[in-house]
């Protein structure tokens, strides 16, 4: 990651502000490497998705979900064990009416 983290995932809450979905920090991690979570509620339908950022083999950073389900309680037991195995994560939730990420690297689809 070129910035901090903490930099980072005020750029991913601005991104969400502006384009009009509700974003918030609900776990600070390490302030300058720790890695990220990016869970997504689409109130639309009511489902839920899950984005964890991984490295490719070519160095390039993308998103990806760890968890295929879209039912929230399964993504909320993911994050709870990630946040046991990893104490300097962070977790973003975003709460868009389309059910937007707002992220900019490329996301891998399953």
């Amino acid at each position: 990651m070129l910035l901090s983290t903490d930099i980072w995932v005020g750029a991913l809450i601005r991104r969400a502000e502006i384009g009009g979905a509700f974003a918030v920090v609900v776990r600070k991690g390490d302030a300058r490497a720790g890695a990220v979570l990016v869970k997504v509620l689409n109130r639309s339908d009511g489902t839920a998705r899950l984005y964890a950022e991984a490295t490719r083999m070519d160095g390039e950073r993308v998103w990806m979900q760890p968890q295929l389900t879209d039912q929230e309680p399964d993504l909320d037991r993911y994050v709870e064990r990630a946040a046991r195995i990893d104490p300097d994560i962070w977790v973003v939730e975003i709460e868009d009416r389309d059910g937007r990420h707002f992220l900019t690297e490329p996301v891998e689809r399953a």
